[in-house]
């Protein structure tokens, strides 16, 4: 387990001692460490399925759901011999009757391209599935981890962007069953958290990006990574001159754990991301650059409410689970490139074997 200091994991392992009817025992060294039953919604997903591995790694017993909307059972596939782990095919939509610990509720498309083939079930997922996994949170006593997003600020008129800022946000825009949909699960978890007594987090995501991400998510480092080891052009939309900034997977699967383990009175929310920040122009090249691709670059209109500059204060991060990123971008862009290099060699080599 992980935990951002020395005096954190103290405050954390007091905050353990309480166990659920479901959990036991076990050794990890000179101290006891809980084994929980934790429940992964979205755990066949891009950051799910890491954090599935993660949690097993530690000996914890995963119940990971997944619709597989937008997944794939082959980010998984690792997993399914560890006895440990359990899949369950579900829709978080419709109520779900599990015994569980922990929860993270991290059930949603995150990339437009996904998020907008369907807006209503979208909205859907967000809001209904927040009510679901607060209703298994308050029935079973778990505590709860809500995965929220930058995108609650909308084309921030405030930047960097602090946990205080309300956001800028289109209710009626295509981004908007998203955008809104996380807004409102915000406000769910904390008013569960005042009506009910449930053990809430949230955490707001920046851009992540890394191994698993979705070929064809239409995000920009998948997007652009995939161009170029095709040697097709890279697509800016606009100018290139907006703003983003990019997390590796393994950073910010640290944070949202660091999250769950923080001390109970802290809920949140915590912007969770990189804060070094790169134009999208900056990042085309350096994928040309670590590809050593011979694309070109075109330019398409910019989408409709696409935010042209993001990043995170992430100061309360630091401050309370004493997290910041390790990975810079090079490094973790070229993790990413391997990936998608072997994903593409092994789809050229099933069509070629058709």
């Amino acid at each position: 387990m992980w935990y951002g200091s020395c005096c954190l994991a103290q405050d954390t392992r007091e905050h353990f001692t309480h166990m659920s009817i479901n959990s036991t025992q076990a050794v990890a060294g000179p101290t006891l460490t809980p084994i929980k039953r934790i429940l992964v919604t979205g755990g066949a997903g891009f950051l799910g399925s890491h954090l599935c591995e993660s949690l097993l790694g530690q000996g914890h017993e995963v119940v990971c759901v997944d619709n597989f909307y937008s997944s794939t059972k082959q980010n998984i596939q690792h997993l399914l011999a560890n006895p440990n782990f359990e899949l369950i095919r579900h829709d978080v939509t419709f109520p779900l009757y599990v015994e569980v610990d922990e929860i993270y509720n991290l059930a949603c498309p995150a990339s437009p391209i996904h998020y907008q083939y369907d807006p209503v079930q979208t909205t859907k997922t967000s809001v209904h599935g927040a009510i679901n996994m607060l209703g298994l949170a308050k029935r079973t006593g778990a505590k709860i981890l809500q995965a929220s997003t930058s995108e609650v600020y909308g084309d921030p008129a405030v930047h960097p962007q602090t946990e205080d800022y309300w956001g800028n946000v289109n209710p009626i825009g295509p981004r908007s069953c998203y955008d809104e949909g996380k807004r409102c699960a915000e406000t769910l978890f904390f008013d569960y958290q005042r009506q009910h007594g449930v053990n809430t987090k949230v955490v707001r995501i920046f851009n992540t990006y890394g191994p698993r991400m979705h070929p064809n998510d239409g995000r920009v480092v998948s997007n652009f990574i995939v161009q170029a080891l095709s040697g097709a052009p890279l697509t800016i939309f606009g100018e290139g001159q907006q703003t983003r900034s990019f997390c590796y997977v393994s950073d910010l699967i640290r944070a949202i754990e660091g999250t769950m383990n923080s001390p109970d009175g802290f809920r949140g929310p915590v912007n969770i991301g990189n804060p070094t920040e790169f134009t999208i122009g900056e990042l085309a090249q350096l994928v040309v650059e670590k590809t050593g691709s011979k694309s070109t670059i075109i330019n398409k209109p910019l989408p409709e409410n696409d935010p042209t500059q993001r990043k995170p204060d992430i100061t309360i991060a630091r401050e309370v689970l004493g997290w910041e990123p390790r990975i810079e971008l090079e490094q973790g862009l070229e993790r990413t490139i391997e990936f998608f290099d072997r994903l593409l060699r092994e789809t050229q080599n099933l069509k070629s074997a058709a």
